[in-house]
């Protein structure tokens, strides 16, 4: 349940991603970061009143506080990089990245996956690599400070995953509702303070509000998921994110890759599912 859990999570955060991501091709993504935090609260808020979960204990909503301080960050940073770049090389980078602080985490807190997952990890390592252009050829060229976005990006999403994963089960959702609450407030803050303009026809916001709900949508199976779960492996099953993300923008966008990135891909996905057989064994 957990392994199914953590690939519908991937699924969906992929989705939002993709929505997010051509946000900002015409709008700010400080914006788009801020709608999409909104839209994201707001199904929060009536999430928690339709379960009438009680108002957990302080440290739980602050665990949810420290993940939305690391959204705020982790979102207005990939936004930047999907908006600089291609979305099948940003998207890898940050899903890799976020996965290899909580997988450390995870080790360090003493779980044991199975040998084969360790087999993943490395796989993984050598996947960036293609994937990012630091070996290989690129049809799209991605300039370094992208590419520093994107990494900054799977940094923050690391430190929501396992700050999440650090909240008890009886806490339910409330402390993603935490979360939004801080990310809205900084989001909105840095808006407002760098007068950001807030600019794009309806679609654009639509779009916006769209990934927000899907994103929170995705935060509640990856709550259900590691709850159940190693951290150090539904982390990297979540991780998978940027297929749906990469076929959405092939199908849709007409991306083209090189041959080195599409090695790098399926790697990345050979990792990953390494991780996961090792996470059902």
């Amino acid at each position: 349940m957990p392994i199914a859990l953590a690939f519908a999570c991937a699924v969906v955060y992929g989705i939002a991603d993709y929505c997010g991501g051509r946000s900002t091709r015409t709008a700010p993504s400080l914006a788009v970061g801020m709608f999409g935090q909104i839209a994201s609260l707001l199904v929060g808020v009536v999430a928690v009143l339709l379960l009438g979960t009680t108002v957990p204990a302080w440290h739980e909503l602050a665990w949810g506080g420290i993940a939305g301080l690391a959204s705020a960050v982790a979102l207005t940073s990939f936004y930047h990089a999907l908006s600089h770049g291609s979305m099948t090389v940003v998207a890898p980078i940050t899903a890799v990245t976020s996965a290899v602080l909580p997988v450390a985490f995870g080790l360090v807190r003493g779980e044991r996956p199975a040998p084969v997952a360790y087999v993943g990890m490395v796989l993984a390592v050598a996947a960036v690599a293609l994937v990012s252009g630091a070996v290989g050829a690129r049809h799209t060229v991605t300039r370094p400070s992208t590419i520093a976005f994107a990494l900054v990006g799977g940094f923050g999403f690391a430190v929501i995953f396992i700050a999440l994963g650090e909240t008890a089960s009886s806490s339910g959702i409330w402390p993603l509702v935490s979360s939004r609450v801080v990310s809205v407030v900084v989001i909105s803050t840095v808006v407002l303070a760098t007068h950001t303009a807030v600019r794009g026809h309806g679609r654009i916001w639509r779009l916006a509000a769209l990934a927000g709900v899907l994103d929170m949508s995705a935060n509640f199976l990856y709550l259900e998921a590691v709850r159940r779960g190693l951290l150090s492996i539904v982390v990297v099953v979540v991780a998978l994110y940027p297929v749906s993300t990469v076929c959405l923008a092939f199908g849709l966008d007409r991306e083209r890759v090189s041959r080195s990135q599409a090695v790098g891909m399926a790697m990345a996905v050979g990792a990953l599912v390494l991780v996961s057989i090792a996470g059902s064994t």
